[in-house]
């Protein structure tokens, strides 16, 4: 896996991710916006590309992929179907969509996803801001890193890596690459 593949913290709330992706551009962004499209790497439901719509989420994560190896045990209440709720804070078609992201008992984080043609190609970038601590920046950071890489596959066509041994994998190095001492 390259390092450039890798999230990079921006700020103490921050991680951004940059990818180039098969274009053109307008099939990136309906991977992001169509339903049945995002349920191939994310997860479906419809939302309105608007600024102020309110959208849900459907995972079911071991889904994503032919391999459906189940989580270890430390993961396995995450290997259910969830819904979460969301919200459109922007919406540029085809180059900027911004949405909340989690919230509950705190205030949502946001995720920004940044789209660029770069030749053939497009230059997605995911930055996913105000995260709460480290814990969540790590959890986040696998979450994304593993959802790209299933993204990527299928805008190329290959058989995506199988979701939850990429995303314990990622989980372990994020961990050490995000709470390892900063010099």
């Amino acid at each position: 896996m390259d390092d450039a593949d890798y999230g990079r913290p921006i700020a103490e709330d921050s991680i951004r991710f940059e990818r180039l992706l098969p274009g053109p551009i307008e099939r990136v962004w309906a991977f992001l916006t169509e339903s049945d499209k995002r349920g191939l790497w994310l997860a479906p439901g419809a939302m309105e590309i608007r600024q102020g719509a309110s959208f849900a989420l459907h995972f079911q994560n071991t889904e994503l992929t032919p391999d459906r190896t189940p989580p270890s045990e430390r993961f396995r209440q995450y290997d259910r179907s969830f819904t979460t709720r969301h919200q459109v804070l922007r919406c540029e078609p085809p180059h900027l969509l911004t949405w909340t992201w989690g919230g509950g008992n705190e205030a949502p984080s946001e995720v920004t996803f940044e789209l660029s043609e770069a030749g053939d190609q497009v230059r997605l970038v995911v930055t996913h801001r105000r995260l709460a601590d480290d814990d969540t920046r790590v959890t986040v950071a696998s979450g994304w890193h593993t959802h790209l890489t299933i993204l990527e596959d299928v805008l190329q066509g290959h058989r995506p890596a199988t979701f939850w041994p990429t995303f314990e994998r990622l989980e372990e190095e994020y961990r050490c690459r995000i709470t390892s001492p900063r010099n």
